[in-house]
Parts: C-alpha cells; structure tokens; sequence
C-alpha cells in the first residue's frame, strides 16, 4: 500500500510540474498606465503613435500626444511610429510616462543620375536572379540586388530592385528592413503595388496606424479588381489585430462583395474564412461556423492545398468550441489529402499541413473526449511522425499528451515513462533554440552588413550629392549598428530572465515534492490506526461490530485514496470524510463520547477548497488523547461558520483532558510519534500558504478553564 501511494505522489508531483511550466506566472492585477509621447527638442506632441503591451493590449495617442493602456507590473511597453526608432519600457507601476523621441534622420533622397551599361539586359537578369533565389537563399538574392544598382540607369529600375529588396526582408520576416526598402522603392516610382506591400509590412511590423494610413491613401479607382480585394483583405487585417472587430468585418464583407461580383474565387474562400474568424473573436460562434461552413465548401472546389488548410482551420474552430467528434473527423480526412499533397511538396515543420500536427491534434481530440483507447495510437503516431521529421515541439508536446493519457487512464508505469521522455525531449529543444538564436544572430548581422554595402553603394553613386546627404547616410548605417548591439543586449536580458524563470520552477517543484511526500507520510498513519480499531473488534469476538465497522472504514479509505493527489479538494468532500471518520471513532468510543456536526446553512460550501486529510488528524487527537482519558463522557464538537464571503472559519473543539495531561500519560514513542504528525500537518500548512498566498491557518489553544482543560483547534480557509 505504500509503494502505490508513492508512486501516486511521484506522479502527481511530475504533472503538476508540467502544468506549473506550461502556465504563466504573472498573476499580479493590472492597472491603467497613463503616458504622453512627444518631441524631445520642441515638445510637440505626436499623434497616432502605436502603444502596445506584451500582455496583449493595444491603443495609440490622441491629437495632443497622450495615451492610456492597461497593463501589469513587469510588462514591456513598446512606443513605434514611422518617424522615429522604437522605445521600449518595463513597466514597474501605474506611473505616468513622458516619452521624449529624436526625429528620426529623414530618408536619403537618392539620385536620379543615369549611369551606361554595356548589357542592357544585364539589369533583369540580375533581378530575375534575385528572384529565384529570394525564398531559398536570402544572402545571394541580395548579393544580386546590390549588383543591379549598380547596373541600374534610371530611377524606374531603381524602384524595382529596392521592392525586390523589400520582398526579401519581407519572405525571412525582416519587417522593419522590408518597410524601409519599399519606402525607397516608392521615393523613386510611386506605384499601388509597393503601396500595398508597404501597408502590409507596416503591419506585420506592428505599424498599425502607419499601415492603415497607407491603405486608406491609396486611389481605389486605380487598382484592379484583384488589388482592390487585397486592400479591403489587408485593412480588415489591421481592425482585427487592433480589436476592431466590427470595422474588420465591415472591410472584409467590401472585399468580399468585389470577389464575388468578378469571380475572384480564392479570395471569396480567404474573406468567408477570415469572416468566421473574427465571428469567433467576438464570441458569436453559430454566425462563424456558418462562414466555416461556407469556406470549407468552396475550398474544396479550389486546388487540394487550400481545400486541406480550411478544412484544418475549421477543425481548430470545432476544437475551440470543444465539437471534438467534427474536429476529428476533418482531421482524419486531412490526413489522407496531406498524405496525397506530400507525394508532390514538401512541407516544413512550421506549416499545419504536417502528418505529425494533424496526429496530435487527433489524439488530443480523443483525451479531451476520455477515449484513452483511440487517443494514445495517434499520440504514438505523431511521436514518430515528428521524430522523423526532427519536429521536436511537436514531438515534446505529443510525448507530454501521452504521458498525461496514461496517467488519465491509469497506466502510471507507461505514463513515467513518457514523462522521463517528455523531459529530455524538452532538454533537446532547449539546446536546439539556443542554436537557433545564435544562427538568427548571425543571420541579421550577415543581413545588416549587406544592406550597409547596398547604402554603401548608393553612396558611392552619389558622390557629387552634398556633404549633409552623405552624412545622412553614415548615420544610417550607424543605426543599423546600435540595433544590431540593442539586439544583443535583448537576448542577453531574455537568456537570464529565463534563468530566472528555472530557477523559481525548480523551487516550486521541490515544494510540490515534499508535499507529496508529507502526505504520502501521514495516510499510512491513519490505516494503522483504523486497522487497530478493527483489530480490537476481532479480539472481543464481537463480529458483527467488526463487519460494519470495515464497512464503513472501506468506504472511508475509498475517499482518502482518491483525494490522495490533489493539493486541494472541494470543501464538500472533506466535509463527507470527516463525518465518516468521527462516526467510525464514535463507534469504537461510544461510552467515551458524543459529538456534533454542525454546518452554517449560508456557507455555499462549493465555493472553497481545502487540503484533504487537514481535519482528520486534529479529530484524532480529540478522541485518541483527550477525549479518550476522560473519567465521564465527553463531548466533540465541529462548527463550521462562515467570516466574511471569502473566508470561513472551522473549529474543532472537545472537552478532554487536555494536552498538558495528555502529554504526561504518553510513553516515550508515543510522545516521538505524535510529535511527528503534528510537525507534518504544520510543514503542509507552510508549504500550502507559501505555494497558494496564505490559503490556510491553524490556531490551537485551551478550550476551557475547568479541570478537564480540553483543546480547539481552529483553522481559518480562505477563497483563492
């Protein structure tokens, strides 16, 4: 009985750490940052700056350069607009902020000159080449857009080759260069299309207000119907990452109208999908199945590529909205076309469309339907799909799920096992992200130092510009060198804040440890006890006692085994192992004493929560030491009573010898042993409080003043 308890609490103790890791810690209560952004030299307020908290919230400023956003004490807050280098704050506390910017130095205003090429195709083969290789290998796609400048002659091609420039930064997520090359692309040509690309890296640069400015600024007359679709696409985007839901939904529906009336069909199937979306944010969740609905359809007359990614979103809508027998079902189906698509592409591990997600993502379905048996051959399934592929999130994640299933499903030896998986596989991925930053790293600086040399051959164009211009330029490049050192800065600051984060999840761990082992420690304890009562029947032949008591003591231990791995259970339920203990005691004690149960009918005792076996022991030692000494019949009672709404008071009180008597009539072991319970009640009560905020106290003391002295005990519960 105590290997399995044990193992029990090892068990619970690794799964908690689990959770424990994969949930935040920041809990703290929010308040509302006030704060104004203007210019450093006049003090001119600025408008419509983007003000945005990592914890999700969104605003900008008004007309007069002031902002109010919600946010948390540790939060960092970042201040981004066009005309000068992002800020970013750590936030301590409801202080007011005064953002004072540099202007940023304005764009180089490059030169029109002309310049001769013996080739003139030499220009397009150069950016024909850059585009070939501008998904494949960043380094030579620009290595060929720095040779066409240089053979470029005039200021149309000069657009071309900086909007090439663009499409790169923008392909390896480099937005913040992406917008920079097309603001130069547009200095030479001003085209829609450079437009819409510039509007849409604002936005992935979380320029929001500047990438609705140039949404808005574009001549809808001008574009085709295509580009036209793209605009209101593009502007619903930015509502929806803002929260504008309704004016998301209102851009979506234009664009979608346009795409219907000219037969734009896979833009009618990406509007009805983000429609549902959105539908889905706001909470309205028939109108977003109904779009769901609509997009799977049409997807499906489209090539197998789309028709397999809606029927993937609309598997993760049926998830979120917990229809896990739809969800499976269209992932199943998925499967067999993802099988089919694969035989022709290839996709990477960050697309949906992998075997190893789809995998997981069913079983998952499966244990949050309890169906254990279906659930753990498609857990195993993305395992190996994902070992194959060296997908290690998936595969850490798929291995956690598997563990939690077999433990669900009572299977703890299988269920150790892929936890011991799970925790080098996490190991693995740690070592792999490192890797990962040092190449990203590197990449940016090999990415900066060519778009320094692509300036740097501008400049040399531009040798008969003036000396302010070619400063300009110097300057720029030393911008690039202050982000390429804050970058390091950020990555030091981000490897020692998740040193921190371990180090106090280590220490967590080893307090869910002892817990377990306290608790673990004190159950055997109370079965000894029990047994000795059914023992003491059996040796007074009295039979008939001895079956009803294990009767009721098999229920009883039915109860505390499965509270055994909670830290917590409700109220109610210990409230039900109490009253089933005292009468197990009063039966073995009927001539030593009688007791009282007695509960506040205005406590809603589903509203606390109480460590399990916290009550038992102070019971045991009223009737074992106190009450059981008594020369006439004593009493026990238990008031339950409510303090305020989120906190009740429980005492326990008898009117025994008391402790000081008590204490004298034991032997030597007895005192070692009881000494011992006591000691691990307290050191769960301290670790409880240090884990939960104070959730508990225990107060003990004389319960009167007469001979027999007695004891009460009372322990204080709050709400969390």
């Amino acid at each position: 009985m105590r290997l399995v308890i044990k193992q029990i609490g090892i068990l619970c103790m690794l799964f908690c750490t689990t959770l424990l890791l994969a949930q935040g810690n920041d809990n703290s209560p929010k308040f509302v940052v006030r704060g104004m952004v203007v210019e450093a030299d006049t003090h001119n307020p600025i408008a419509n700056v983007n003000i945005e908290v990592n914890g999700g919230s969104y605003t900008t400023t008004d007309i007069t350069g002031n902002f109010r956003i919600e946010a948390r004490k540790g939060d960092e807050l970042t201040i981004k607009h066009k005309d000068f280098e992002t800020v970013y704050y750590m936030i301590q506390s409801n202080e007011r902020i005064k953002v004072e910017v540099q202007p940023s130095i304005e764009d180089i205003q490059y030169s029109k000159k002309k310049y001769s090429r013996t080739n003139p195709e030499l220009f397009k083969s150069l950016i024909d080449s850059a585009e070939t290789h501008l998904k494949k290998d960043a380094k030579k796609s620009i290595q060929f857009i720095e040779k066409a400048l240089g053979a470029s002659n005039s200021s149309k091609e000069n657009s071309e080759a900086y909007e090439v420039l663009g499409d790169v930064y923008l392909h390896w997520k480099q937005y913040d260069l992406a917008v920079s090359n097309y603001r130069i692309s547009l200095q030479n040509i001003s085209t829609n299309v450079v437009k819409l690309k510039l509007a849409s890296a604002y936005k992935l640069n979380k320029n929001y207000q500047e990438s609705l400015q140039i949404y808005n600024s574009i001549n809808k007359k001008e574009l085709s119907n295509w580009q036209l679709v793209e605009l209101y696409e593009g502007l619903g985007d930015v509502y929806q990452l803002t929260k504008s839901h309704q004016s998301s939904i209102n851009v979506y529906n234009e664009g979608l109208k346009i795409a219907q009336k000219h037969l734009i069909s896979p833009k009618v199937t990406d509007l009805n999908s983000k429609i549902a979306q959105v539908y889905n944010a706001k909470g309205e969740t028939q109108k977003a199945e109904s779009f769901f609905n609509e997009s799977l359809k049409l997807a499906n007359n489209q090539n197998k590529k789309r028709a397999v990614e809606e029927k993937i979103k609309v598997a993760d809508f049926q998830n979120e909205t917990n229809n896990y027998s739809s969800e499976i079902q269209l992932r199943k189906e998925a499967l067999k076309q993802i099988k089919d698509i694969q035989k022709d592409s290839v996709f990477n591990n960050e697309s949906a469309l992998t075997l190893q997600k789809q995998n997981y993502k069913i079983g998952n379905a499966y244990a949050s339907q309890k169906d254990y048996v279906n659930a753990i051959p498609y857990l195993k399934k993305s395992i190996e799909e994902a070992d194959t592929k060296e997908d290690l999130i998936v595969q850490k994640d798929a291995t956690r799920k598997l563990s939690e299933v077999y433990k669900e499903a009572g299977e703890f030896d299988k269920a150790l096992i892929a936890y011991q998986s799970y925790v080098d596989l996490v190991d693995k991925l740690y070592s792999k992200k490192e890797q990962e930053i040092s190449q990203a790293a590197r990449f940016s600086k090999d990415i900066v130092a060519k778009q320094n040399r692509i300036l740097s051959l501008e400049s040399d164009r531009e040798l008969s510009e003036s000396k302010y211009e070619l400063n300009l330029e110097q300057a720029k490049s030393q911008k690039f060198i202050i982000y390429a050192l804050i970058g390091g800065v950020v990555l030091l600051l981000i490897a020692g804040f998740l040193m921190f984060k371990y180090i106090k999840q280590q220490r967590l761990a080893n307090n869910l440890l002892a817990l377990k082992s306290l608790r673990s420690q004190m159950n055997p304890h109370f079965i000894f006890n029990a047994l000795n009562s059914v023992n003491s029947f059996i040796a007074s032949n009295d039979e008939r006692a001895a079956n009803k008591y294990l009767t009721d003591f098999s229920l009883l231990m039915r109860a505390v085994l499965e509270n055994s791995e909670e830290d917590f259970i409700p109220l109610e339920k210990e409230i039900e192992l109490l009253e089933l203990y005292t009468k197990l005691e009063h039966f073995r004690f009927k001539d030593k004493f009688d007791y009282n149960i007695t509960i506040d009918e205005n406590i809603n005792i589903n509203d606390f929560v109480i460590p399990p076996m916290l009550l038992q022991p102070y019971i045991e030692n009223a009737v074992w030491h106190g009450l059981r000494y008594k020369k006439i019949k004593g009493f026990l009672e238990i008031v339950i009573s409510q303090i305020n709404p989120d906190e009740i008071k429980i005492t326990i009180s008898d009117d025994g010898i008391g402790r000081q008597k008590s204490k004298a009539l034991k032997t030597e072991n007895q005192k070692k042993q009881n000494s011992k319970g006591m000691g691990n009640i307290n050191k769960r009560v301290s670790i409880l409080n240090a884990m939960y905020k104070d959730k508990v106290d225990v107060f003990i003391d004389n319960f009167q003043e007469e001979e027999d002295t007695g004891t009460k005990v009372v322990v204080t519960l709050r709400k969390d």
